[in-house]
């Protein structure tokens, strides 16, 4: 009879778990179409690239970069340690849906929020209301100061590295350098969307992989290749279906962009995203990163060619998403926890 009632544990853990899995991979295909807009609304914008192309080429190479580190992913897991079995597996989904409900809305009013600040405020709201054991100096560390540093960086790295080609190309005739900078944007929107890949299919990586340490199916050491496959797919495929409300507030509603413009916000974005997966192994937000470098090029014509109200809103929702992802992760763990379930 004992030996009945651990069998039927270890199935529910096992169904629980698959669920788990389930439910981060939609967060992933959620991140692909809130976030496809950081890759190409540059691109689409400037006409350098038609919309269906621009998403195809994307969503490549989202799979190539979640196919290139699992350093972020370890980042990631190592952010809380829930209760091992069911509840812990609770605590975990819970946060999730946070991050999902949140992507959600901001995807609805067009806001180019952070996916990963959601996702990592989700899994902190249901770990304080499951009295779990959060990793503070992580969060602060690899999180919190690099969500802060990396817009910063981007805005300042990407008004440097706009000036810069408005000297070199000084004396260029205008027509034919907007002509070969719309050529240059084929490479770096795909750079760009490598980088995001790169960072952001981990952050998932990450969420899966504490499923598997909570059920004793990990050893939190290592990415199996199926978890890395698995996010590398639902990343793309969410690229892929578009995220055309967001693309629009980052191509044509904070600034009006040009092929030099849109260029030197994509070069820039992207070495930032390399440096912090691969050097500082922190799970930053292309978001934040992308949007900070569109309206550091913009400001290289004048302070008023950014329209800093739009701005100012995207700024609100940064704030905004880990506390809000949090709440709604901390709501979902006590509904599930008080229902007995």
């Amino acid at each position: 009879m004992l030996a009945g009632a651990i069998g039927l544990r270890s199935e529910a853990q096992v169904a629980v778990l698959v669920l788990v899995v389930a439910v981060a991979l939609v967060f992933d295909y959620t991140n692909g179409f809130h976030d496809a807009a950081n890759a190409i609304a540059t691109s689409v914008s400037t006409r350098a690239l038609r919309p269906k192309v621009a998403l195809g080429m994307a969503a490549v190479m989202n799979m190539v970069g979640a196919l290139l580190g699992v350093e972020v992913a370890k980042t990631v897991s190592d952010v809380i340690t829930p209760p091992h079995g069911i509840h812990g597996l609770t605590v975990v989904v819970a946060g999730v849906l946070g991050a999902i409900t949140w992507n959600l809305i901001t995807w609805y009013f067009g806001l180019p929020s952070s996916s990963s600040h959601a996702l990592i405020g989700g899994v902190v709201g249901a770990g304080l209301a499951s009295a779990s054991s959060v990793h503070w100096s992580t969060v602060v560390d690899k999180v919190v100061v690099p969500m802060v540093v990396s817009p910063v960086v981007g805005f300042f790295a990407a008004y440097l590295v706009m000036v810069a080609i408005l000297w070199i190309f000084r004396r260029a005739n205008p027509s034919r350098v907007v002509r070969r900078f719309r050529i240059a944007q084929t490479v770096s929107a795909s750079s760009m969307a490598l980088g995001h890949g790169l960072q952001d299919a981990q952050k998932t990586m990450g969420i899966i992989v504490l499923a598997l340490v909570i059920t004793g199916h990990s050893d939190g050491n290592s990415v199996p290749l199926w978890v890395i496959i698995s996010c590398a797919s639902a990343l793309s495929l969410g690229t892929y279906a578009g995220g055309w409300r967001i693309m629009r507030t980052l191509g044509r509603k904070v600034i009006e962009l040009d092929p030099p413009k849109a260029f030197a916000a994509e070069a820039t974005s992207s070495l930032i995203l390399y440096s912090a997966a691969y050097i500082w192994h922190a799970p930053i937000s292309t978001t934040h990163t992308v949007t900070a470098s569109i309206m550091g090029v913009g400001s290289t014509k004048r302070l008023s060619a950014v329209r800093w109200g739009v701005a100012g809103n995207i700024v609100t929702a940064w704030v905004l998403t880990m506390p809000a992802a949090a709440l709604v992760a901390a709501a979902v763990y006590w509904a599930v926890h008080l229902s007995g379930a």
